[in-house]
């Protein structure tokens, strides 16, 4: 499938998902599935049937309450089935609504507290250059989890060690629970601050695939730590579901799911 086909798929099983399970977060999903798609289809040194490969690449989500939509896509690129994911949310289950400690295949760190996976990887990343290694390591965070004091703490130490091997996503969809973005904390310029933490910076549209394909190919030429400002729009795909903050915690309805599928060219 290319890669537009394979986002409208994700995109489609996340609306089902939330409709059969009853599980939130959907927005939140929407915005952040061309940024996995780019990354998983394109990007990452990973092997599916090998998913511990020691020369592996590594990705973090910082916004765990999007585990849906990365559960989608370990889910299309082989990791497990796609039919598990119908387990999302329910109890007992490794498909927890904020990756746990009992994860499924191809998560890397568990999300339940947001802010701290910026953090994670910059550890891992130092310690896998005083090793000599090749390992690359990918954070998505979430513009609203730009609120937490710890991810400054992080990019002004990936700054001062120059960890080029650390690439920050910002998911900068405008949107948080609560309320718009750049009203509740003062985000912008969000390159500049970046850069002045001593990090590269690139700012494009988050749902032009070709274009992040582009930036992540640079950032693997740089001397320095790379934040990515993506632009996206919360509920990207489905028409009335963007820009709609009811999303954030909204289940579509059996309805709506038929509404996406036709909307997305897969009915």
């Amino acid at each position: 499938m290319k890669y537009k086909e394979i986002a409208s798929q994700i995109r489609y099983t996340l609306c089902d998902v939330s409709s059969k399970t009853k599980t939130p977060h959907l927005g939140s999903c929407l915005s952040c599935v061309d940024i996995l798609t780019s990354l998983y289809w394109q990007t990452l040194n990973i092997d599916p049937s090998n998913p511990k490969m020691a020369n592996r690449d590594y990705f973090l989500l910082g916004k765990g309450h999007a585990a849906s939509a990365l559960y989608t896509a370990l889910a299309y690129r082989g990791y497990f089935d796609i039919d598990s994911l119908y387990e999302h949310g329910q109890t007992g289950s490794l498909f927890e609504e904020h990756p746990g400690i009992n994860a499924p295949s191809g998560v890397e760190s568990v999300s339940g507290s947001l802010g701290h996976a910026l953090s994670l990887a910059t550890g891992m990343a130092l310690s896998t250059k005083l090793q000599n290694l090749d390992n690359r390591f990918y954070v998505l965070m979430g513009d609203g989890e730009l609120n937490e004091g710890t991810i400054w703490e992080a990019a002004m130490f990936a700054g001062g060690k120059r960890l080029n091997n650390l690439v920050a996503i910002v998911d900068f969809n405008k949107l948080q629970g609560t309320g718009e973005s750049c009203e509740i904390m003062h985000l912008e310029p969000l390159e500049d601050k970046w850069r002045a933490f001593g990090w590269h910076t690139i700012r494009i549209d988050g749902h032009d695939i070709n274009a992040l394909n582009t930036a992540l190919e640079n950032a693997k030429k740089q001397s320095l730590p790379v934040c990515i400002v993506a632009d996206t729009i919360k509920g990207k795909g489905i028409s009335f579901m963007e820009n709609d903050n009811n999303w954030h915690y909204r289940i579509p309805t059996a309805e709506e799911v038929g509404l996406a599928k036709e909307e997305l060219g897969l009915a």
